[in-house]
């Protein structure tokens, strides 16, 4: 995480420079540092991740190269950080938290997104998503975050969900505001 928003812990580091495959969405690079402290089953690999961020990126028409990290937790350290800086006393599915300061050279450091692994299986499961999926939902929401996108307005809700349906349909997955009702 960065500045002075960092987590205690030290878990799982996974960083790298990733560049777009078959989506071919961005020409840029996307300096990704993944912090998987959640002990949780079900993580998407480092590269599923940084596809969804990459798309996110793209969808947006951004053109430069980014910095981003990802801190994946359980729910304990949700609901902490949670309750400190948006003073809610809940696990929530993702948090976003836009950097403080610029890079000095190279990339832009877009900030940092903190994700509850077992809020988002469960959410998976209780809305019939596939796993993957919303995990791609939730980098692809927080990273709009980070970019400016919000969903406070109606309008700007709508817009900002048009956006991720079009990003997780470039990557593959069903639209993320169908739920399926459960039997």
């Amino acid at each position: 995480m960065s500045q002075s928003r960092k987590a205690k812990g030290h878990g799982r580091k996974r960083e790298g420079v990733a560049r777009p495959s078959s989506l071919r969405l961005s020409p840029f690079a996307l300096r990704l540092a993944i912090d998987d402290v959640s002990r949780a089953a079900g993580v998407p690999s480092a590269t599923a991740l940084r596809r969804a961020a990459l798309a996110a990126l793209a969808a947006t028409r951004r053109r430069r190269a980014a910095a981003l990290a990802i801190r994946i937790v359980g729910r304990a350290e949700a609901r902490r950080i949670n309750r400190r800086w948006r003073a809610q006393d809940y696990a929530p599915n993702v948090l976003s938290f836009p950097a403080l300061t610029a890079l000095p050279r190279g990339a832009a450091l877009l900030g940092d997104l903190v994700i509850c692994a077992p809020v988002v299986a469960a959410e998976a499961r209780a809305q019939r998503k596939p796993p993957a999926a919303h995990w791609a939902h939730m980098v692809v929401h927080g990273t709009l975050h980070l970019l400016g996108h919000d969903h406070l307005k109606k309008a700007d809700a709508a817009r900002m969900e048009r956006l991720e349906r079009r990003v997780l349909a470039a990557l593959g997955h069903p639209d993320p505001y169908l739920i399926e009702e459960r039997r």
